[in-house]
């Protein structure tokens, strides 16, 4: 199809009439290569430096960090932005090659990332827009190539230790005609759902990328999502008593996150926890967590559910 090319200042000036008019609250500022990677990151460079500069705005900017990047540019682009974000599209290099053969993943991709890391390492973020750095996010297309859970989350975890990276962001592949991948079946979106959740436990549970429950395909199972997968094989017959359970030990139990377990916490304090209702009120999933718990030494009476409920 054919393309629309902004200058900086022309598109900073539609951005401003739409946020002035209170039809938008930010910008996710991005482009498609235009001239290589170093003239397209420039180009959205001096179009947050209008932004922030000319135009004074002080909302939320997400600023992509283009393929083929310098150093410098990433540098300026954290001054900018409260997020940043670098596609990595796939898992490896092998996987990158068969989906978009003309990126190099290491050098153009991965290089990036841990830029923004060093660079939020070793200098104080007194420069930047807000006083603190922004957070650095990528995206995976999922299924595509053959991509296995396995490899995109070993990228995910190992993003998250040695980059700091915030999130990673995950979409179902859906082949689109006269594209090389036409021919590719779609994947499905409940593939999607489990990769964010697996995610979550990596990031926020203290989950490990042995204890997700990967079939041999390398993938994780549809049926269930990962934790409740995992909890089947290691609380159903060991259940974790919830009034002696630690922060680590909670966050284990299908139903319970990170919130809950503060709330459990609290609320140990002033009398034990013995039915299922009391963790109802916390805002516990208690029907979800009561197969893997005890609560008083006694695993929780079930409550039935009838047709038609």
């Amino acid at each position: 199809m054919r393309r629309a090319t902004f200058k900086p200042d022309e598109f900073a000036h539609v951005f401003m009439h739409l946020y002035n008019s209170g039809a938008v609250e930010g910008i996710f500022l991005s482009s498609g290569v235009v001239n290589g990677g170093i003239h397209t990151q420039d180009q959205l460079l001096a179009t947050a430096e209008l932004l922030r500069q000319k135009y004074q705005f002080k909302g939320y900017l997400h600023l992509k960090i283009m393929p083929g990047v310098e150093k410098p540019q990433v540098e300026q682009a954290m001054l900018l932005a409260d997020r940043v974000s670098i596609n990595l599209e796939a898992p490896n290099d092998t996987r990158l090659h068969k989906l978009a053969p003309k990126k190099q993943f290491l050098d153009e991709l991965m290089q990036p990332l841990h830029w923004i890391n060093q660079i939020r390492q070793s200098s104080s973020p007194h420069k930047t827009y807000k006083g603190t750095w922004p957070s650095s996010v990528t995206q995976f297309v999922v299924g595509a190539v053959g991509d296995t859970d396995l490899e995109i989350l070993s990228t995910t975890e190992k993003l998250h230790r040695y980059t700091g990276l915030a999130r990673a962001y995950f979409s179902a592949f859906n082949p689109i005609e006269n594209t090389p991948l036409e021919n590719q079946a779609p994947t499905p979106q409940i593939r999607q759902n489990r990769l964010y959740q697996a995610s979550y436990l990596l990031r926020d549970y203290g989950f490990t990328l042995e204890d997700l429950p990967f079939l041999e395909s390398g993938d994780l199972p549809i049926e269930n999502d990962p934790k409740t997968a995992w909890a089947q094989v290691h609380l159903a017959h060991h259940p974790v008593e919830i009034n002696l359970a630690s922060r680590e030990e909670l966050l284990r139990i299908p139903g319970i996150g990170p919130k809950s377990v503060k709330t459990i916490l609290s609320a140990r304090r002033e009398h034990r926890l013995s039915d299922l209702s009391t963790l109802g009120k916390l805002g516990i999933l208690a029907q979800k967590a009561s197969p893997f718990i005890l609560l008083n030494g006694k695993r929780p009476e079930q409550q039935l559910m009838f047709a038609g409920w």
